[in-house]
């Protein structure tokens, strides 16, 4: 009778051994997919954003180009202006560029389109920063899977359930010679 309870004392033990190295591998396969989806995110959020800052840097950028341009196109139709209907006609022309000119400067002090660019920058450069950072932790997780797939008695059980070694996050030989290098954004 002692042998049968010290038999199934010690079956409950490596029950309780398997079912805890289990949950254990479970529970890392699942912060590694986690960690994973953390870098999808914000990858959606770059490819959603980029564009985005882009237009609206361009768009500011093309008022305030256009805002100068029909002041000077007035002023130099002023100043070429020969007869009196010409000169009228020019005087308004410029009256209402300066007056558009003027609602610009008053709702902005001073043309913002250098600001828009700092700030573009300022994302690209924050949001890649953040790309980096769920990419190392995606690694750290991985790494730490691996660890616990690979490591004795863990790769026992690993093995037994069918978990196995997984990659780590990496460009890869052909794509790493072309992320070396900086996004070029062009306007």
């Amino acid at each position: 009778m002692n042998t049968i309870v010290i038999l199934i004392i010690c079956l409950v033990v490596i029950a309780l051994f398997l079912i805890s190295y289990y949950n254990t591998l479970v529970r890392f396969r699942n912060n590694r997919e986690n960690a994973f989806a953390d870098i999808d995110v914000q990858l959606k959020q770059r490819s959603d954003l980029i564009p985005n800052l882009v237009n609206t840097v361009k768009g500011y950028a093309t008022h305030e180009r256009e805002t100068l341009e029909r002041v000077v196109n007035a002023r130099n139709q002023t100043v070429s202006a020969t007869s009196i209907n010409d000169k009228i006609a020019a005087d308004n022309a410029l009256t209402s560029a300066l007056s558009g000119l003027r609602v610009t400067l008053e709702a902005y002090p001073d043309l913002k389109a250098n600001q828009n660019f700092l700030h573009l920058q300022q994302e690209i450069s924050d949001l890649e920063n953040k790309l980096a950072a769920v990419r190392r932790y995606f690694n750290s997780a991985t790494k730490e899977y691996n660890n616990k797939v690979q490591t004795f008695p863990s790769n026992i059980i690993a093995s037994m359930f069918g978990f196995k070694k997984e990659v780590m996050y990496d460009l890869g030989v052909e794509q790493r010679a072309t992320m070396d290098k900086a996004p070029e954004i062009k306007f």
